[in-house]
């Protein structure tokens, strides 16, 4: 009987142990984390043991996108990476004020290589699909201050490609060819209106972009009265 006793006890001291070991298991396959691996922003989850972690790699592409190691390209991660999560819109949101640290700083650039980081932490941001509304609010004033940089990148772009198609016409119009006589056509088409377009983006990046504030208000000549020219060649209004 005291045989069977300490069996029935040992049993249950291994049946409660392995109880244990179970819950720990699948409270740690619950958990992510953030480390830092050369210098990338790694998600982790814990594996199905009581304790121990790997790589985030879910089976759905689309999630896989979205935790995918991210370059901290020297910014700091913070406590982030001290952090435990058993949501993981606990660690959207988390990982949100990092990423979109990251977007904030290079969104503004008038460098096309920095406004293009700027972006693919903006689009990192957006796969994170458990924000808060006060930080999808965030990402929207984001995109509307990225639109302006983003299309004055494109035109400046735009203008540089339109000065090298014209480059190459001349080159071939000067070149005797077949398509000598086309290329002097389509320059005499093409090169008033690049030079128009051209001078307004010149307009538009010098003197549109500028402070409402700094822009002189125009104001009609009194009748009869001489038209003063203004240096940009526009008609200013003559002193009373």
């Amino acid at each position: 009987m005291r045989s069977l006793k300490r069996l029935v006890i040992l049993l249950l001291v291994l049946a409660l142990g392995g109880a244990v070991a179970f819950l720990l298991s699948q409270l740690n396959a619950r958990t992510y984390s953030v480390q830092v691996v050369d210098g990338n922003l790694v998600v982790m989850k814990g594996r199905m043991l009581p304790y121990g972690t790997e790589p985030y790699r879910p089976a759905d592409p689309a999630l896989r996108e979205a935790y995918a190691p991210i370059p901290l390209d020297g910014t700091s991660a913070g406590s982030l990476s001290d952090a435990r999560f058993t949501e993981r819109d606990e660690l959207d949101r988390a990982m949100f004020e990092v990423v979109s640290r990251m977007a904030k700083a290079r969104v503004n650039s008038d460098d096309t290589k920095v406004l293009e980081q700027g972006l693919y932490y903006l689009r990192r941001a957006e796969r994170l699909s458990g924000v808060s509304d006060e930080q999808r609010q965030s990402l929207q004033e984001m995109h509307s201050d990225v639109a302006y940089y983003l299309a004055r990148s494109k035109l400046d772009h735009a203008r540089g490609e339109v000065a090298e198609a014209l480059a190459q016409l001349k080159l071939a119009a000067t070149t005797p060819n077949r398509h000598a006589h086309s290329a002097n056509q389509m320059i005499l088409e093409v090169e008033p209106a690049a030079k128009a377009f051209e001078q307004s983006l010149r307009k538009a990046a010098h003197g549109l972009s500028s402070p409402a504030d700094a822009q002189p208000e125009a104001k009609n000549p009194p009748f009869g009265g001489p038209e003063l020219k203004a240096t940009d060649g526009s008609a200013a209004p003559s002193k009373p």
